[in-house]
């Protein structure tokens, strides 16, 4: 009997690892990920430093993404990517600065600066890239995946003084949105969950909302809580890290279960929210693959006219007349 149970734990950890192995090949970018013709391309400026007072002896790397149609007279809508160095990786699986080329330019998302942000490290640890995210390198770990203030703040309180010093932000939280995956989505719901005063709209891809530092807690806190004004879109696969072992299962580390408990939460207690659930592993690909939707539902009510009579807002949304610094 002992051999026969051995031999199911096998069977199952191997069913598993094969089930994920080729189904994210289905998942390709479309036009909207891609750079097209006669699309005006913002500018990535960078890199940038951030010293960390939160975490100190760190400080993150970052980017800032300042689209065609920016005027400094004008203010924008604000958003942040953390892993910021995957989601805008030119051939990577987000390429969200091409995203926020085409939407923009056809006024389907409103004008936004957005920062492209690394995790913290410490001078002698290397800068996180598309094959190594950082999590045995950088103080990733901590940052993302602890439900705590300690994140929200390095983005509110160290973060976006440096940004409306140099650009013209609404100051409206409507106009904030975060995004991430992995670690990083959980960090983004954190940064919404912590400081609503600055961010209401979220998206998160393959989030880890599990135990790896405690962050299965959010569906009873979303619960227990006075409802906060959240808007978000949660994208995962049900191939994503299922916590199926040799050793047995442990549902606080099924990604895709706490993923689910969580929209789950979040609809009960009468969220705006929405979710896609796709046959995807723990990646970027099925996100990627739908990036601009998740943007078009995130942002579909932001200020504009519909006025029959302005033709401005029924034209592309060329590049400002005045070019930004």
């Amino acid at each position: 009997m002992r051999n026969a149970i051995i031999s199911l734990a096998a069977f199952v950890l191997t069913s598993a690892v094969v089930l994920g192995a080729g189904e994210d090949k289905f998942y390709k970018l479309g036009p909207d990920s891609l750079p097209q013709d006669g699309v005006p391309k913002g500018k990535l400026i960078g890199p940038a430093t951030l010293p960390s007072n939160v975490f100190p002896g760190t400080a993150h790397t970052y980017y800032i993404y300042v689209p065609a149609q920016y005027d400094p007279k004008t203010p924008a809508a604000f958003m942040i990517f953390n892993d910021g160095q995957a989601m805008m990786a030119p051939e990577g699986d987000v390429r969200a600065q091409n995203v926020l080329d085409n939407l923009i330019w056809r006024r389907e998302i409103p004008v936004m600066i957005v920062v492209f942000i690394n995790p913290g490290k410490t001078p002698e640890q290397p800068e996180p890239v598309p094959s190594n995210w950082g999590d045995r390198t950088t103080n990733r770990p901590i940052e993302y995946n602890v439900p705590d203030d300690k994140y929200p703040r390095v983005i509110v309180d160290e973060l976006m003084p440096v940004i409306t010093r140099q650009y013209n932000i609404l100051a409206d939280p409507d106009m904030h949105a975060i995004a991430g995956a992995s670690s990083g989505g959980i960090a983004a719901f954190t940064v919404a969950w912590e400081r609503p005063d600055q961010f209401h709209k979220v998206i998160t891809i393959v989030g880890s909302f599990t135990n790896i530092r405690g962050g299965d807690v959010y569906p009873e806190k979303v619960l227990a809580a006075d409802k906060k004004p959240i808007r978000m879109f949660l994208c995962d696969g049900v191939n994503d890290n299922r916590a199926l072992t040799a050793n047995g299962y442990d549902p606080r580390r099924d990604w895709h279960y706490q993923n689910v408990r969580l929209a789950d939460a979040l609809t009960k207690k009468g969220y705006d929210v929405n979710y896609a659930w796709g046959i995807g592993v723990h990646g970027q690909h099925q996100g990627g693959a739908i990036l601009p939707e998740m943007m078009r539902w995130l942002w579909r009510d932001y200020p504009r006219s519909y006025d029959a009579h302005d033709m401005t807002e029924r034209s592309f949304d060329g590049p400002a007349t005045q070019p930004a610094n």
